[in-house]
């Protein structure tokens, strides 16, 4: 449209041109031609503008600048043509300058939108996760709580338990909530995550390994189920660096975590240890530990079992639910 808008022009310029050139007088060969240049730069763009201008410049010069019907150069003509040139040339850099103008304005107010849609949808999802963690914290003090009713002597300690528990809680918020963390691989995340819960037990001798299957390279997990991931985790080894290595120098704690297919995850916290004695079921089980297990797995519609085998493994099958939209 744009091409054929600067032929219509040029077309329909020097068609007036030529049906007002025996009123017109001497000395005014553009006359017609400038405002289609300047209405074909303005709703054409650049480059059909100019083609406009080339064509109706050549026109001018073979038919109404001296010698008529020639493209000959006399001094006179090419002054004529300069100054042509010259005003076509400001006209259509002008013409231009004023649509970049508006080209620029119009994508910092589409940005501007797409900033404000995005604090809009942060503002929410910030709500959204300050009501989940205050939640959990509510959950962690009543399960406190009920611990202190059935052993009021175990009170300080357990107001210690939730208290390290709270601090961990905003250790892993601190490590989520940083750009850089972000951006690691998985792998990486999980082994940084490791390191510091054994950095903030202070045990010797137990180191924590990562497997990690090939088909998780590149995987990622929403801010929401990460956190929730995190605190599975800490929870996990935690429990384990409590219990499976009494009476014992040290040993090796695994982290695995696979991709099953159909969007299922496994993730597996194994020890060396001394092993559970009987079985263990965390849906009845009374441990506070369990039970944070338990409502933590249920967050990833996930499921928690135990195998006690040359140490304890415990294993969680999980897929993590759509996340709500910021507008629900």
């Amino acid at each position: 449209m744009s091409w054929g808008l600067a032929l219509l022009t040029f077309a329909a310029a020097l068609s007036l041109r030529f049906a007002t050139n025996h009123i017109l007088p001497v000395g005014f060969p553009y006359l017609t031609f400038f405002p289609a240049v300047i209405l074909t730069a303005f709703f054409g763009g650049f480059w059909p503008g100019v083609t406009c201008a080339v064509l109706s410049g050549l026109s001018a010069w073979y038919w109404f600048i001296p010698p008529f019907n020639s493209f000959e150069v006399h001094p006179g003509t090419a002054i004529a043509l300069l100054f042509y040139v010259f005003v076509v040339g400001v006209d259509i850099a002008l013409i231009d300058a004023v649509h970049r103008a508006m080209d620029r304005l119009q994508d910092e107010r589409a940005t501007v939108g797409r900033l404000y849609e995005q604090q809009r949808a942060m503002f929410q999802e910030l709500q959204h996760r300050v009501a989940n963690n205050m939640q959990f914290v509510s959950s962690l003090l009543g399960l406190q709580k009920r611990k202190v009713m059935q052993d009021p002597a175990s009170a300080a300690a357990a107001f210690d338990d939730a208290r390290a528990r709270l601090d961990t809680v905003s250790r892993i918020h601190r490590r989520l909530y940083d750009p850089e963390t972000l951006k690691q691989p998985i792998r990486t995340y999980l082994a940084d995550l490791s390191a510091d819960i054994l950095e903030t037990s202070g045990v010797e001798n137990i180191r924590v390994e990562i497997e990690m299957g090939p088909e998780m390279e590149g995987r990622s997990f929403e801010l929401q189920h990460l956190t929730t991931l995190s605190l599975i985790l800490v929870e996990a080894i935690t429990n384990a660096l409590k219990h499976a290595f009494q009476g014992r120098n040290g040993g090796t704690i695994r982290v695995g975590l696979s991709a099953l297919g159909n969007g299922f995850y496994r993730l597996s916290v194994a020890d060396n240890g001394v092993g559970f004695q009987g079985p263990v079921d965390p849906a009845t089980s009374r441990s506070l530990g369990q039970r944070i297990l338990q409502s933590l797995a249920q967050q990833l519609g996930g499921t928690i079992r135990y195998v006690s085998e040359g140490g304890t493994r415990m294993e969680m099958d999980f897929s993590p639910p759509r996340t709500r939209s910021a507008s629900a």
